[in-house]
């Protein structure tokens, strides 16, 4: 199947600037550029999708390039509503550093560049002459995310960013014949003026093109990529563990999860058919979710980060924590409020401690109604006193009241 037509068939693909890219693709190996400001030190689910179909491009014979923008990334590109928060140079830097590493870990991109190496030896004078001429303020202005930020105000700073985006297209077009740029259909104005930069430049037949996929959003409207809690689901898995993004994965909802399957998987789309049958014969299953869940868990995280984390959820439903380690529980439970307590401590105290009482009386209720455990083992006994021995790597006791509130305390 030719690369263009895949991309449509998985839905990832939302607009080109030119008719003739399917065959471009076809017919040619093509150095092409996907662009990350850091203004965070790690990539979240947002991100994922674009970088995976420049994953896509690469499987089929192209050339990704990432651009870091560790220039851009001071200036920020216009949202929607109001400006960017400045970051110092010290910390763009930083996460220009930690990105460009998380990219080649994951995706095993063997380019990466830092458009701060060039924008930062451009002199005003020679911007302005150079550059500034080559773009009509009405043509500017006219970009949906400067239209829209018109009435309440846009800095001439964040106007200017798709001036120096433009800027590293024309330039990658001259180091390394960069002819195609790739993002979310919210990059289509950055793109659009970037290939005018380059038919300026260069001349108006120059083999340009701009490729984007269309913003990926939930059933209700909503951006995707963030986890019940309203929380974002990043890369670093220091950030958000192997369990949570696990768990991220697994919670998509029914009428969704196919075309996360092919938005987000290396699945063929005949295997993905089947899981397809499979899933609507019997969607309490949530075969689909499943398969979902291991196949982007496995790219991002590796095997064994996958495992641990089905190791944890099952631990977690059977109630069976002896199961799992200290890492584990870590894991696990990381949101949950933790404690510490003494050896030999009363149960009484731990369970208040622990958040799940919020008084003796509460406690003693709770435990003698059968509704305690510790480590997946019931207590009954007001008198019980815990120890190291009772908990995991002498360490954590994971407490659960009911059938769905945990708590965790540490000795």
């Amino acid at each position: 199947m030719r690369i263009l037509d895949e991309l449509k068939s998985r839905n990832l693909f939302f607009q080109a600037t030119d008719e003739d890219i399917g065959d471009f693709l076809e017919n040619n190996k093509v150095t092409f550029y996907l662009g990350a400001d850091p203004t965070g030190d790690s990539l979240h689910v947002g991100h994922l999708c674009t970088f995976l179909v420049a994953k896509r491009l690469l499987e089929h014979g192209h050339h990704p390039v990432l651009l870091i923008g560790g220039a851009t990334g001071l200036i920020g590109d216009p949202k929607m509503q109001g400006e960017r928060k400045m970051l110092t140079l010290e910390t763009t830097l930083h996460n220009t550093e930690a990105l460009a590493k998380q990219v080649k870990d994951i995706f095993h991109f063997d380019t990466v560049v830092n458009n701060f190496d060039w924008i930062s030896k451009i002199d005003l004078i020679s911007f302005l002459r150079d550059y500034g001429k080559e773009f009509n303020v009405n043509y500017m202005i006219n970009k949906d995310t400067v239209k829209s930020r018109l009435e309440s105000g846009i800095s001439y700073t964040e106007f200017s960013y798709q001036i120096l985006q433009a800027l590293d297209w024309n330039h990658l077009y001259d180091a390394c014949n960069c002819q195609m740029q790739i993002g979310g259909q919210d990059q289509w104005g950055n793109i659009t003026s970037g290939l005018e930069l380059i038919r300026k430049k260069h001349n108006f037949q120059a083999k340009a093109y701009g490729l984007t996929i269309p913003l990926i959003l939930k059933s209700d409207g909503t951006k995707f990529g963030k986890s019940e809690d309203g929380k974002s689901v990043w890369l670093d898995s220091k950030k958000t563990s192997p369990y949570e993004f696990y768990q991220f994965w697994i919670n998509t909802p029914d009428n969704e999860v196919i075309m996360r399957l092919k938005q987000f998987t290396f699945l063929s789309l005949e295997e993905i058919a089947e899981i397809e049958k499979e899933f609507l014969a019997a969607p309490h299953l949530r075969l689909a979710q499943k398969r979902l869940a291991e196949e982007v868990t496995k790219y991002v995280h590796g095997e064994e980060k996958y495992q641990q984390a089905v190791k944890i959820t099952k631990a977690l439903f059977n109630g069976d924590i002896k199961a799992l380690k200290g890492e584990e529980i870590e894991m696990g439970f990381k949101d949950l409020m933790q404690g510490t307590i003494e050896e030999n401590t009363n149960i009484v105290d731990a369970l208040i401690a622990s958040k799940l009482a919020s008084s003796k009386r509460e406690a003693r209720e709770f435990i003698q109604g059968g509704a305690v455990t510790v480590n997946g083992d019931k207590i009954t006994s007001l008198d019980k006193l815990l120890t190291k021995a009772d908990a995991i790597d002498g360490v954590y006791l994971v407490f659960r009241r009911g059938k769905k509130k945990y708590g965790l305390l540490k000795f």
